[in-house]
């Protein structure tokens, strides 16, 4: 019997390892790939207070030794089924082993989702982003392209225009579908242009990102875009743990309070799969921290 199980070894699931080894507590980390999530992916992270310019790879290295030097365990398994007892919670792994706990920790994280065009597996991280707040200050004066049409690409767009030289916004649609609001806000901005009607059929480049081979959807007019980086904006996928009876909000994220407990007792969700507005490392790891504090406040 483990007091604690957390779901997915990210800078949410590495936290609440560290917060649960300091606090005494018999927890056991469940990751399914490797660690770092999405962390792992970013070619270079300068947001993270404290260690500017490292590698995603890097920060995820040092998360995983600082929780393991506190003596973290992490098992590599899928998660089958997770079921309520009397005493706690049951895990059936799909190799077939079981444990049990008193509570749960979900950080299983989110996916962002892809373009599924030649190129874009190969250049993300050297021009591929998803993420324009964490990359964008790469491409300072460089011109950008964003892809998609909803409130992210629209706020990225914005973003990247106070940094970019040019932006230039990539829509399937004749319209977009973000907020008015946000529409207006991106009008005024002069050096981001709209191509409408457009999808993007391969990202180009042997090292970097060098040109988008787009096509007019309603022509079929095909034409290359010269850019040095491009980031995917067409929607993100929570990936959370499957419990009977756990609130989701319409995008199939976990409804959860900024301490992290859900509408189950002991169970907490941290960090990407959280109902949260901003989704970011640094939000991650606090979501870990809150979610083991809270589970050390509901059982001790």
């Amino acid at each position: 019997m483990y007091d604690l199980i957390i779901i997915g070894a990210g800078p949410a699931g590495m936290a609440a390892a560290i917060y649960a080894k300091r606090a005494r507590l018999n927890a056991v980390v469940v990751e399914k790939e490797g660690y770092g999530g999405q962390m792992s992916l970013t070619y270079e992270i300068d947001n993270y207070p404290g260690i500017p310019g490292v590698s995603g790879m890097e920060l995820a290295n040092k998360m995983k030794e600082h929780a393991m030097s506190l003596g973290a365990e992490i098992i590599y398994d899928e998660i089958k089924s997770i079921n309520r007892t009397e005493e706690g919670f049951v895990i059936h792994y799909e190799t077939g082993g079981v444990a049990e706990s008193k509570g749960i920790v979900i950080a299983s994280g989110a996916t962002h989702s892809k373009l599924g065009v030649p190129g874009e597996e190969k250049l993300t991280g050297s021009g591929v982003s998803y993420c324009a707040t964490c990359d964008g200050a790469f491409f300072a004066g460089k011109d950008v392209a964003v892809v998609g049409g909803g409130d992210v690409a629209i706020e990225d767009a914005i973003f990247l225009s106070r940094i970019a030289k040019s932006v230039t916004l990539i829509h399937r649609r004749s319209e977009l579908r973000g907020a008015a609001s946000l529409q207006e806000s991106l009008k005024k901005c002069e050096n981001v242009n709209i191509l409408w009607d457009t999808v993007v059929e391969s990202i180009n480049g042997e090292k970097k990102v060098e040109t988008l081979s787009l096509r007019n959807v309603k022509d079929n007019e095909d034409f290359n875009l010269f850019v040095n980086g491009v980031f995917i904006a067409v929607g993100i996928t929570p990936v959370k743990a499957e419990i009977d009876g756990l609130l989701c909000n319409a995008g199939g994220y976990i409804l959860a309070d900024e301490d992290c407990r859900t509408n189950i007792k002991g169970i907490y969700a941290a960090g990407d799969v959280r109902a949260k507005r901003l989704r970011q490392i640094v939000t991650a790891v606090s979501d870990g921290a809150n979610a083991v504090t809270s589970f050390t406040e509901d059982f001790r």
